[in-house]
């Protein structure tokens, strides 16, 4: 065992003692040592219960005679922090959890590790570091939050994000506002609709990463408590197969979460992460392959921010697994490539039972629509392409001119003063990787244009994100960013911006001797911080385009 290098031998006496002291036996440290991560925080709901979950892996692990240690790493709650400059660090803590989990795994010499995510990069991160680590391993969802109700329908903080604009418009009460706020989020577990982590727990299953069923089940349900302990007793069985987490994540798996992602109408965040994820795996993958992929996949899973469901109907219609199933029958997916629970796609995809009556998962003759919810665009404003979300509108082509803010502030503030009007163009830069540093989402500003009824009527394009939530016409992902003098640097007040989804284009009417001509006067900005892990990731952050992997 790896761990023997740790604990064996002599002159390991002095690692055994203090082991000792904090509780471990010799019979203890004889057996194969697993790490459980945890990226429990009490700060928000969508990681607040994972301690219990933390407890129940670690019983999973000794029955099936393994030794669990469970660590801590960080998370960063973007529904929280959105809006505010503490919305930068919400990207980089993906870099600092896949960091530490790799820290704590490599000093410690565990022979597999449990890690266990709730919040949006707290997904991305624990699979990152199983990928670096490459030993057996996997990554356990919290699961999702239950919907709130609100004047006698299901809500989510996607409906509280969007009353902000709507009571700054006066569309709404103060009482209904207050009310709305009081109901949104009733209890423990992650964001409800098909926003980034549930997003990327979907992602995870189709990766073979996560256990197949193991994400569809609800946070606070007490089904919850046994996919815990299975996911403990699958570490210890990956172990004794040998299994690493190279072995899982290869090119036909992560075709397969693309798939996934455009099938359920998901987050473009998923691009982020699925090329970071594939960048530590050793696997080639392009952004290009989101956009192929997604040409081919239908949209099937009608869920929010575009469509009528949250994750909790999503389950009860038959989970992940029925999605999977779709899929696998319509040929969309490698149903050959092999999960962590040693049984391929197609073999866990033939288990799903589909309720009699549900509408969250289309039938493949019946789709919302023949292609997938991501599309890239490239085009003279972005040479190394944006994401764009077409799942629940249905604007395919936009002319207008820019409105442009160096910050989210500034461009928030204008949306609340009602100055930005229907035909419009917002462009929101500086808000990139390197130059925000850490590539806010800008949910607040997307949201409150919905709240003040723009969302059909303007388009948006950043060098930042956008949360799994957002919906409408919105350009995220601007490659090159600002920072690095991207095309989006040259851009003025009163410029014909054009989206052209089907052409996938995003362009700016200005030939290229005059878009050579602005960016030949154009200055990099002063670092917004000179010293810290904010400085830190700015200097060492890559490209949008390959993930924005920091290294």
């Amino acid at each position: 065992m790896r761990s023997d290098r740790l604990k064996k031998g002599y002159d390991r006496a002095p690692a055994r003692a203090m082991l000792k002291a904090v509780g471990f036996t010799d019979e203890d440290l004889r057996k194969p040592l697993i790490g459980v991560a945890n990226t429990w925080i009490e700060i928000g709901p969508c990681n607040f219960h994972l301690r219990r979950l933390a407890a129940r892996v670690k019983e999973g692990i000794r029955a099936a005679g393994g030794t669990p240690m469970e660590f801590n790493t960080v998370s960063i709650s973007d529904g929280i922090t959105m809006g505010t400059e503490g919305m930068k660090t919400s990207l980089i803590s993906r870099e600092v959890i896949a960091d530490s989990i790799e820290l704590v795994a490599r000093g410690n010499e565990f022979d597999a590790v449990v890690a266990l995510s709730g919040c949006d990069k707290t997904i991305p991160g624990t699979i990152m570091a199983l990928a670096r680590l490459d030993i057996p391993g996997l990554m356990l969802y919290g699961g999702s939050i239950a919907p709130g109700r609100f004047e006698d329908h299901d809500v989510t903080i996607q409906d509280v994000f969007e009353a902000v604009g709507a009571y700054k418009a006066g569309r709404m009460s103060e009482q209904a506002f207050m009310a709305l706020e009081d109901s949104a989020c009733p209890g423990a577990g992650a964001c409800g609709g098909q926003f980034t982590a549930n997003t990327m727990a979907t992602a995870a299953e189709f990766l073979g990463i996560a256990p197949m069923g193991s994400g569809s089940v609800p946070a606070v349900s007490d089904e919850r408590d046994e996919v815990a302990r299975a996911a403990g007793r699958l570490a210890v069985d990956l172990l004794q197969r040998g299994v690493s987490a190279r072995q899982i994540i290869s090119r036909e798996a992560l075709e397969n979460a693309i798939a996934a992602v455009a099938a359920s109408g998901g987050s473009t965040n998923a691009v982020l992460h699925l090329l970071a994820i594939a960048q530590e795996a050793g696997v080639p993958l392009s952004i290009d392959d989101f956009d192929r992929i997604s040409r081919q996949t239908p949209l099937l899973a009608d869920l929010k921010p575009g469509g009528r469901f949250v994750a909790h109907d999503l389950y009860r219609a038959g989970g992940i697994r029925l999605l999977a199933q779709r899929l696998v029958e319509g040929g969309y997916v490698h149903a050959d490539a092999v999960t962590v629970t040693g049984r391929t796609l197609g073999e866990e995809a033939a288990e799903a039972q589909e309720t009699a009556g549900q509408e969250v998962v289309r039938p493949l003759d019946a789709p919302l629509q023949p292609n997938g919810g991501l599309v890239i665009l490239k085009g003279n404003l972005a040479p190394e392409g944006c994401v764009v979300k077409i799942a629940g509108h249905q604007m395919r082509h936009f002319t207008g001119p820019a409105r442009v803010f160096d910050t989210e502030e500034a461009a928030f503030a204008a949306v609340q003063e009602g100055q930005i009007r229907p035909g419009d163009v917002v462009v929101i830069r500086y808000e990139g990787p390197r130059g925000g540093p850490g590539m806010r989402e800008m949910l607040g500003v997307t949201a409150a244009l919905m709240g003040a009824g723009l969302g059909d009527s303007v388009a948006l394009l950043t060098d930042g994100r956008f949360s799994g939530a957002t919906h409408g016409l919105m350009a995220g992902h601007v490659a090159p960013e600002a920072a690095c003098g991207g095309p989006i640097a040259a851009l003025r007040d009163g410029d014909r911006i054009t989206f052209d989804v089907e052409g996938r284009r995003l362009d700016v009417a200005l030939s290229p001797a005059e878009l050579q001509e602005r960016l030949s006067g154009w200055r990099a900005p002063e670092p917004r911080y000179r010293r810290g892990v904010m400085a830190k990731y700015a200097r060492l952050v890559g490209s949008t385009a390959e993930g924005a992997v920091a290294g």
